[in-house]
């Protein structure tokens, strides 16, 4: 795919440096104001309690004394706007800080980690470190609604088809170089982070309405016009009769409507949180054209026919905050007088059955587009990296210069992997710590990423469909009470079940079998890699076990053996992390062991 330069940052950290400099100096500027308002408050405040003594005294007119208040509460409202413009460039200089800490590798532990979307038993989500502190989802995520977050993991957790891939890869091309709309969605509801519970909005949106008939509905609007006459009636002509009928009458309609109002309320108490997020988020896309096929869908569903969806979503969250309000003890009783909370409940009502349907596609736009932007955000801050050619006409994963996208680019070394219709397995061979796992856990993130529309840590990448299987960080477990061993062959049994779905398997096995004696690991392993390659399937296997290494020969051209070196310096191990053709010649376990003073 070739994309424009003009869609490109080519100096991110420059940009970033840039805009983090004029934040701050706005941040400055705007606290040094807001410390001159905290000063005139004070004159202010210091000049009433003074007009105020004098106006005792009997010195002073009382509209003297009306001055400094009324400037006093217009300091108060102006010093309120400077505190929200203050907040947003001190947001806005964070931003930027992450940015830059994301660019200078500093990034782990600092952003949403998505661990709850880490599911079990997934054949490579742990293996890939897709989810957890320093995951690829914590490099990746900059959603802000809860939509978003879920949209992303499922594209890393579920290889998308080539056509959808592609017009991902357009999307993200085209919203790349638009930083002022990340930084924009970003900084919006800074009090609220990954809020919008979706699928409980969705849920409330498509469930039936609960219906108020039309006589019911007048008759909440007659007793909410006949109470305040009534109470006038009792306070200025002691028509006390009048006023109990009212109370009598509202009794009985309580009773009526009870059931099916406390229903409303409490199905609309949990998607009210967060509403604020929602419909801001919506303005902003709103505001956007885009030419991308993909990027133009997305906003068309937020095209309607008459109040855009942040309108109506804004209006959904002020109905419901005026509803919480008449829980005010102060204002319950006025509010159960004139029936407002039952208004309130026909409102919501209403508003359900008008664009309660159209919550979940505006839910699922807002959702791919967060996800889209930070697939663009993480492609603008990796300039260098290229989208990956999908190839259809054979099975292949074909990588020039690829490194690990969480290993930071200083120590990352890249090496070149080529897996095709010929040539399906690479048989890595080397000692422990030499770059081995490394490799495998290269190949599959740069696959997931490729499959997610995303650009790839690579000089080049082509790739074909993959489903992706994986066996490197397999672990006993003391909960279901199986071994290293039993672990990993359930996960080999996963993988060789993938192997028979429609899409090309790309396996990734390290230190296959490793957990059982030497005959049965090289029959197992042998028998294991020759029925993945037969079903069709590629992929790289890994072992320090140089008896596995014939594999390879008798694979014949469908198989190639690799390795990486090792050396010792100085009685330390040192690796170059360089695959090299062929299988590893050398050990230096028994030099090693005698380096740390044990007699070999």
């Amino acid at each position: 795919m070739i994309i424009s330069k003009s869609n490109l940052i080519d100096d991110p950290g420059t940009e970033y440096r840039l805009r983090l400099n004029a934040r701050r100096e706005s941040l400055e500027r705007t606290e040094a104001l807001s410390r001159r308002l905290w000063m005139w408050r004070r004159i202010v405040f210091a000049a009433g309690v003074a007009l105020l003594l004098a106006f005792f005294q009997g010195w002073t007119p009382f509209w003297w004394v009306a001055l400094p208040i009324v400037a006093f509460i217009a300091l108060m409202a102006v010093h309120e706007r400077i505190h929200r413009r203050r907040d947003h460039f001190a947001r806005a200089a964070a931003y930027y800080e992450r940015g830059l800490a994301r660019l200078d590798d500093d990034w782990a532990g600092t952003g949403e980690t998505g661990e709850r979307f880490a599911v079990p038993h997934h054949p490579f989500s742990e293996d890939l470190d897709l989810f957890g502190r320093g995951s690829l989802f914590e490099l990746l995520s900059t959603a802000r609604t809860r939509a978003g977050e879920e949209k992303l993991a499922a594209w890393l957790l579920n290889p998308a088809p080539p056509a959808e891939i592609r017009a991902r890869q357009s999307a993200v091309a085209e919203l790349r170089p638009r930083l002022d709309l990340r930084e924009d969605l970003a900084l919006l509801a800074a009090d609220v982070r990954t809020g919008v519970d979706g699928e409980t909005l969705r849920t409330w949106g498509a469930a039936p309405e609960v219906h108020f008939s039309k006589a019911l509905r007048i008759s909440a609007a007659l007793i909410s016009i006949a109470a305040p006459i009534a109470v006038a009636a009792w306070l200025m002509f002691d028509a006390r009769a009048a006023a109990l009928l009212l109370l009598l009458v509202e009794g009985m309609f309580f009773l009526r409507v009870r059931a099916q109002t406390a229903q409303v309320i409490a199905s609309v108490d949990r998607p009210s949180r967060d509403l604020k997020l929602f419909a801001e988020t919506l303005e902003r896309i709103e505001r956007e054209t885009f030419t991308s096929p993909r990027l133009v869908e997305l906003r068309a569903v937020l095209d309607t026919g008459g109040h855009p969806p942040s309108y109506q979503i804004r209006r959904l969250s002020r109905l419901i905050e005026i509803l919480d309000s008449t829980r005010n003890i102060l204002f319950a009783p006025i509010a159960a007088l004139l029936l407002i909370p039952i208004h309130l409940v026909f409102a919501i009502e209403r508003w359900r059955s008008v664009s309660g349907r159209a919550v979940g596609e505006w839910l699922e736009a807002v959702g791919e587009f967060e996800a889209l932007s930070s697939l663009a955000g993480y492609s603008a801050e990796h300039p260098e990296d290229p989208f990956p050619e999908i190839a259809e006409d054979e099975p292949s994963f074909i990588g020039a210069g690829l490194a690990h996208p969480l290993l930071p680019a200083a120590r990352a070394v890249r090496n070149d992997v080529e897996l095709s219709a010929r040539q399906r397995a690479l048989i890595i061979s080397g000692s422990n710590m030499s770059g081995k796992s490394t490799m495998l856990r290269t190949v599959g993130i740069n696959a997931v990423l490729a499959q997610a529309g995303a650009t790839v840590r690579a000089r080049a990448l082509k790739l074909s469909p993959l489903s992706i299987g994986a066996s490197i960080h397999i672990l006993d477990s003391l909960q279901e009470g199986s071994s290293r061993f039993y672990a990993e062959i359930t996960r080999l049994r996963q993988i060789v079940d993938l192997a028979r779905g429609e899409r090309t398997l790309l396996f990734l096995l390290d230190e296959i079998l490793s957990g059982t004696n030497s005959h049965d690991r090289r029959t197992g392993a042998s028998s294991v890699v020759k029925g993945l390659v037969e079903r069709g399937a590629i992929g790289l296997v890994t072992t320090h076990d140089l008896a596995l290494t014939e594999i390879a020969n008798e694979l014949g051209e469908r198989a190639a053996n690799v390795h990486f070196e090792d050396h010792l310096e100085d009685g330390r191990m040192t690796f170059d992390y360089r695959m090299r053709t062929g299988v590893v010649r050398k050990s230096n376990a028994i030099e090693l062991m005698r380096a740390v003073g044990l007699e070999v």
